[in-house]
């Protein structure tokens, strides 16, 4: 009976890489997937993407991929390549080796597993690498998903969240993220898949490893002050394992301020990092 991990969303983060590898050494698993977004949000993108491919582990594309290459081949509006909400994106692509682009532009958006052909990797969803599958997710969506792979398991990443839903056609399981986790938990997350006689069991696993290791990595780097407003809300997102970036960019719409980083102590003034999204949009909308 095949065990499989499944690791993603490492996001540029090599310490939490490193303690996930040390754990996976010890899982005893036939089979270890990488369910897209190395780089992005990060700033040792290329370094991920070295040690990734010295392993040979399989894995799929992330939307984080698809970023990095557009501003890598400047395909994308022109307004990107100046303004301060791109900062850290165009510092993060000029970061990626030639190698890496040519490794992050070949992989494939879907894969199943080699131990076990049940079992389906997407970075997202099966439709798009970003559309994301979480807790929120009604069964009928799920399934439907489901019916559109060939196995029984599908496996995804992209929101930062874990999630393991048994349904009447098969099982979907959210990895979580390995760099960049959206529970509130600041440990390395992934998971492990295991057939056994009685079906499919799934075990969330979480690794500590120094975060201050990686916020000293924003600094040295020069990422923190190069990269702008983005920057400064991917280390609150680091720190407190909760979206930043997103929820800012949305209220800086609806406020009608600029994205940027003189505007970041009002928009945390409005924010409140115990509200599910949901909430959170609905008091944005009393602001139109």
């Amino acid at each position: 009976m095949p065990r499989i991990a499944v690791i993603s969303d490492v996001h540029g983060n090599v310490p939490a890489l490193e303690a996930a590898l040390a754990d996976l050494a010890g899982a005893g698993v036939d089979e270890i997937l990488v369910g897209g977004d190395l780089v992005g949000r990060g700033p040792q993108g290329s370094e991920v993407v070295r040690r990734i491919r010295a392993t040979g582990y399989r894995g799929v594309r992330g939307n984080h991929e698809d970023y990095l290459l557009g501003f890598r081949k400047e395909d994308v509006p022109k307004a990107w390549l100046h303004q301060e909400e791109w900062a850290a994106s165009r510092w993060m692509a000029a970061e990626l080796s030639d190698e890496d682009v040519a490794y992050i532009a070949a992989l494939p958006f879907a894969l199943t597993a080699e131990s076990d052909p049940e079992v389906c990797l997407v970075h997202g969803s099966p439709r798009s690498n970003m559309e994301g599958l979480g807790p929120w997710s009604d069964d009928d969506e799920l399934e439907h998903h489901v019916d559109h792979v060939e196995g029984e398991v599908l496996v995804c990443a992209h929101t930062h969240r874990p999630l393991v839903r048994r349904l009447r056609n098969g099982l979907v399981v959210n990895v979580g993220a390995v760099g960049l986790p959206f529970n509130r938990d600041r440990r390395a997350q992934y998971a492990i898949l295991e057939r056994t006689g009685h079906g499919w069991e799934v075990e969330l696993r979480q690794i500590d490893y120094s975060v201050s290791a990686v916020l000293e990595i924003y600094e040295n780097t020069g990422f923190l002050t190069q990269g702008g407003v983005t920057a400064q809300l991917l280390r609150l997102e680091l720190e407190n394992a909760a979206p930043f970036l997103v929820p800012f960019i949305k209220w800086a719409e609806v406020a009608e301020v600029p994205v940027a980083s003189s505007e970041i102590d009002t928009f945390l003034d409005f924010y409140d990092l115990g509200e599910s999204m949901g909430s959170f949009m609905q008091r944005l909308q009393k602001l139109r």
